[in-house]
């Protein structure tokens, strides 16, 4: 490539002039900073999205860490999952038994609520 087209590119943040390499796209550190600090403030959706991704393996492992790994099920109140982070917005799908139970899901883990603020907590069988 000709030095006269390598000038014509422009920095992304500022739009200086750059020379040098040819596939240089910043013409200093700040601006490298700067351009890639906006597209992660753009890119929200993508936010999003890993604080919902997050929120819903924290629920996940609050449930595992519940339920004892020879065990079936065990039971927890609403003030334990509370206090170990659980948040009941997030699931990632709902299961109703043929009796008509509604079971709520964080991936293999699920709860079923009972009586007075109790949750069964399960883990959904390899199949």
């Amino acid at each position: 490539m000709s030095d006269s087209l390598a000038e014509l590119k422009k920095c992304l943040a500022c739009g200086a002039i750059l020379r040098g390499r040819v596939d240089k796209k910043f013409c200093n550190d700040y601006c490298r900073n700067n351009y890639n600090n906006l597209q992660k403030t753009r890119g929200n959706q993508n936010s999003l999205v890993k604080n919902i991704n997050a929120s819903l393996l924290k629920n996940r492992k609050v449930l595992e860490s519940i339920l004892p790994g020879t065990e079936e099920t065990a039971k927890a109140n609403k003030d334990k999952l509370l206090r170990l982070g659980f948040h009941f917005k997030y699931i990632t799908h709902i299961y109703t038994t043929k009796t008509g139970k509604t079971y709520y899901y964080c991936y293999d883990y699920g709860y079923l609520p009972l009586e007075n603020d109790w949750f069964l907590i399960v883990k959904k069988k390899e199949e």
